[in-house]
This record gives structure tokens, sequence and C-alpha cells, in this order.
């Protein structure tokens, strides 16, 4: 299973980001180790950052995507893709990957 969390940093000892469509990074796992680290290129600009990003983890191939919070479009974006996920605050990268 691929998992990708939003970031504040490039490590999973970093937090989770508050922000989905807009978080600085994705951490990409796959069975529960890091994999790759994505700077979110649609963090800066316009509108449509939820469906952009959701675009991008499916390129990815992840299953879920873990964050502090998502809107209403990214939520709906990652549905249309068949790619789940999971609210969750105040925590590390490392933490979520470990309750998940």
């Amino acid at each position: 299973m691929r998992v990708a969390v939003s970031s504040v940093g490039k490590d999973e000892n970093s937090q989770i980001s508050m922000a989905g469509g807009r978080a600085p990074y994705y951490l990409i796992f796959e069975d529960g180790k890091l994999v790759k680290v994505i700077s979110n290129p649609f963090r800066i600009g316009g509108g449509g950052a939820g469906f952009g990003v959701a675009e991008m983890l499916a390129d990815e191939g992840v299953d879920v995507v873990i964050s502090g919070k998502f809107g209403g479009n990214m939520k709906g974006a990652l549905e249309s893709k068949g790619i789940k996920y999971k609210e969750m605050l105040n925590i590390t990268v490392k933490e979520a990957i470990e309750k998940l």
C-alpha cells in the first residue's frame, strides 16, 4: 500500500501539514518505508490546489492520503480517483504512518 502524508518538512519527523492542497511537501511511503519526497508545486498560486494534488498523487499510485485537513474540492477529487483520505492532527508524519 502506498501512503502519502502532507508535511511541513522533508522527513518523517516533521509535523503533518494542516493544509492538504497547500502542504509544502508530500512524503510517499510504501509498506511503512519512506520512498519519495515531493515538493508540492500547487502550494502557491491560485485555486485548484486540491485538484492538482489529487492528480499528482494518483499519478504516484497512492492508495491513502493523510493530512491535517482536506478541503471539500480535494476530498471530491480524491474520491473520484479512488484514493482514501484520513485527517490526523498535531502529530508527526512518522506517528501518522504508525497509526495507520
